[in-house]
């Protein structure tokens, strides 16, 4: 587990000689993009690569189409080639998350091309593709009671999933937590739940658009996997990744998204407060120091076995710098996410209280629940959720 790194409230840009980051400088520059890109944090005065809204998109399909071959070609080669199987969901997985995390998120907000019926076709398709809450009710319930006054109350999805779909709450242990949380990833009913939920939340109340897109999308695939007899193909290398994987790794994104407002805390208003919901989570750690070949072989290993997959497959795109997103969800530098946040960072962050930043997937879970803890179990109580909501309970899980 990665030592836990925390900026807190009121700092400002970290000190070289404590930012996990900075201690990578040192290695060759054309790692150094690369460096930002895997840790979500780019080095003070890094300039951008020149991202944009059509690269996203692209990439994120790309992925898909990329790792769906990968698997389907290991699965017709079978034998040794299956153990390539993994490679292919990671690939497939990874595109679905970006889709799901960044562009139809964007879409949402009106934001992705800044054109309204763009971006609402755009987001009736991915909704089709990856059946997820239809875009109209995902649109309207997240701008308005995840991004306004209901932030972090019981209106908000967020803490309806914590309460309701993961079953946290006030009081409990951490070790209660994680102990709740794995038994949901690895339980087949959980995953069956989830499954049904999202096709439900996706169908009632969807587009007419969304409605057809996803029955011509799916029919076809499942009259083609009929005549072929390719079920086993079709279940293995879309479903898969599409359901059990999707569903872990959006479990495990919702518990870093947001800390609970601890018990007493009286302003419930302002830059202050909302600020001190969301925090950076940066993956990685720091560099050793020395020329120790001992020490850089445990440190590369860790970065690639277990911080990349942290990064790879549920902090996707600019999930890690959520916090930037909060403070300004209409940014028309969204694509431009990692660099965007250290702009804002360097150049005083132009009247909001300094950035938190966690590093590592673990301790910025385990940050989560100490706040859940520390939540007021009056304010918290899951029983009070259905008077103040009417969402279906695993409809409140969709990221």
């Amino acid at each position: 587990m990665a030592a836990e790194s925390v900026t807190p409230r009121g700092a400002g840009v970290p000190a070289r000689e404590t930012d996990p980051r900075e201690t990578m400088r040192a290695l060759p520059g054309f790692l150094q993009h690369r460096l930002t890109l895997f840790t979500g944090k780019p080095i003070e005065g890094q300039k951008p690569p020149g991202w944009t809204p059509t690269y996203h998109l692209v990439s994120a399909v790309s992925a898909m189409a990329a790792g769906a071959a990968v698997s389907a070609a290991a699965w017709v080669l079978s034998g040794w080639w299956l153990v390539l199987l993994p490679v292919g969901w990671a690939v497939t997985l990874h595109g679905m998350r970006n889709l799901r995390m960044m562009i139809y998120h964007q879409c949402s907000h009106r934001n992705m091309y800044r054109r309204r019926t763009v971006d609402r076709a755009l987001g009736h398709l991915i909704s089709s593709v990856l059946v997820i809450q239809n875009f109209e009710r995902y649109s309207r319930e997240h701008v308005a009671d995840h991004h306004a006054a209901h932030h972090m109350t019981l209106r908000d999805p967020t803490v309806q999933a914590f309460l309701i779909s993961l079953g946290l709450a006030p009081g409990m242990s951490r070790e209660e937590m994680w102990r709740r949380v794995l038994g949901r990833i690895f339980s087949p009913l959980f995953h069956l739940q989830f499954a049904v939920a999202r096709a439900r939340s996706f169908w009632q109340a969807s587009a007419g658009a969304e409605k057809a897109t996803a029955t011509v999308l799916y029919g076809a695939l499942t009259g083609v996997t009929a005549v072929t007899g390719t079920w086993p193909a079709f279940l293995v290398v879309w479903c898969v990744p599409l359901v059990p994987l999707f569903q872990v790794s959006n479990t495990l994104r919702l518990c870093v998204k947001h800390t609970f407002p601890a018990k007493g805390t009286e302003v419930r208003r302002g830059r202050e407060y909302f600020a001190g919901l969301t925090n950076a989570i940066f993956i990685g750690e720091a560099a050793p120091t020395g020329r120790g070949a001992v020490a850089w072989c445990r440190w590369t290993a860790r970065m690639l076995l277990v911080h990349a997959p942290a990064r790879y497959l549920v902090l996707t795109g600019d999930t890690v710098v959520h916090d930037y997103h909060h403070r300004y969800p209409s940014s028309r530098e969204w694509h431009d996410y990692l660099f965007a946040r250290q702009r804002d960072l360097e150049s005083g962050h132009r009247g909001w209280p300094g950035y938190e930043q966690v590093w590592g997937l673990v301790p910025a879970i385990n940050r989560v629940f100490d706040s859940i803890a520390a939540a007021d179990p009056e304010e918290y109580d899951a029983a009070r959720i259905a008077s103040v909501s009417k969402r279906e309970l695993f409809a409140a899980f969709d990221d």
